[in-house]
């Protein structure tokens, strides 16, 4: 095809050179064409280069990651902690006694539902029971609530102490 004409309104080719439109364009050899074709993707080399980048910063990551996570559940059993000891302080001022389990709060209207316990992922909180100041014939009701869990917290206390 070297040295062939082509007798186009627009194009001329004369080996590797074409003319069209007036204007002269160099076509790169097929060797050229070839090997630039197999630069296109990266190397082995490359991508385990940014492989092992990407392991290092997320093996420095992974411990920060996790405080965090802690940090969240422990900030949420706090809170509902919080909030479940002023429902039952709520509920033993209204009703003037001591309310006999977290159910009670939940059908009297204080509470739409018993939330989970953070640390453990279930509603299995430890009731602390006692006499109820409240009755004078006697009687028990529950004056505290506590995590079920035994787990040590990040100040190193347990979570069933808080």
């Amino acid at each position: 095809m070297s040295g062939e004409v082509k007798n186009d309104a627009e194009t001329r080719r004369h080996g590797d050179t074409a003319i069209k439109d007036g204007m002269l364009f160099l076509a790169a050899s097929p060797r050229l064409r070839v090997s630039a074709s197999h630069s296109r993707g990266f190397t082995l080399l490359e991508l385990m280069i940014v492989i092992s980048i990407i392991v290092i910063l997320a093996v420095i990551a992974m411990p920060q990651y996790q405080k965090s996570v802690v940090h969240a559940k422990e900030t949420v059993l706090r809170d509902n902690l919080f909030k479940i000891r002023t429902m039952l302080d709520q509920y033993a001022a209204d009703k003037g006694k001591l309310a006999t389990s977290l159910d009670d709060l939940v059908s009297a209207g204080y509470m739409r539902d018993i939330p989970p316990d953070p640390i453990t992922g279930e509603k299995d909180w430890t009731l602390v029971t006692g006499d109820d100041p409240n009755l004078l014939e006697g009687g028990t009701g529950v004056m505290d609530i506590r995590s079920s869990s035994p787990d040590p917290s990040s100040e190193g206390t347990p979570y069933s102490e808080w």
